[in-house]
C-alpha cells in the first residue's frame, strides 16, 4: 500500500478542517484489499474503530482499498437519518475523478471536505464540543 505522507497531510489537514464547523466525527481508514463489498467492510470498521460511541451518532468513515480500487463512505444512525444512501453515493462519484488518476489524498480531501459541509447543516460546532475519536488515519493490511 502506498500512500505517501504528503498525502496523509493533506487529508488530516481536511478532517481538522472539517471538524472545525461541526460536532460531527469523520474518520478515514485505508487499506490495501477489500474482501467482498466495501460497504460490509466499511461497517465492520465503523464498529471495530469505536465509531458507533459518539453521543449524537454523528460518525461518518470514509474507506479506501487502494490495490482493489474499492471505497465507501458511510455514516452513523444520527447523520443518516437527515441524508439519504444516495448522498453518499454522490460524494463518492465526485472523489472517483481523483482517484481514478491515482490522486489519493486530493480525493479522500473531497471526500471529506463535502462530508464536514454536510455535518456541519445537521450537526453544528457546540461551544462545549469535545473531539470524541481522534482524527489520525487509520490503517489495515
Amino acid at each position: 500500500m502506498h500512500i505517501s505522507q504528503e498525502q496523509q497531510a493533506e487529508i488530516l489537514q481536511a478532517i481538522k478542517e472539517a471538524e472545525l464547523g461541526t460536532s460531527g466525527e469523520i474518520r478515514v481508514h485505508i487499506e490495501s484489499h477489500c474482501e467482498g463489498h466495501p460497504i460490509e467492510r466499511s461497517k465492520v470498521l465503523f464498529f471495530q474503530l469505536g465509531m458507533n460511541q459518539t453521543d449524537l451518532q454523528n460518525g461518518v468513515l470514509v474507506y479506501l482499498a487502494i490495490k482493489d480500487r474499492k471505497y465507501a463512505i458511510i455514516g452513523d444512525k444520527g447523520i443518516d437519518a437527515h441524508v439519504s444512501p444516495e448522498f453518499w453515493e454522490t460524494i463518492r462519484d465526485e472523489m472517483r475523478p481523483y482517484l481514478a488518476k491515482n490522486e489519493i489524498g486530493a480525493g479522500l480531501a473531497w471526500g471529506v471536505r463535502r462530508i464536514g459541509e454536510v455535518l456541519t447543516m445537521y450537526f453544528p460546532y457546540q461551544k462545549d464540543d469535545i473531539n470524541e475519536l481522534t482524527d489520525e488515519l487509520s490503517f489495515g493490511a
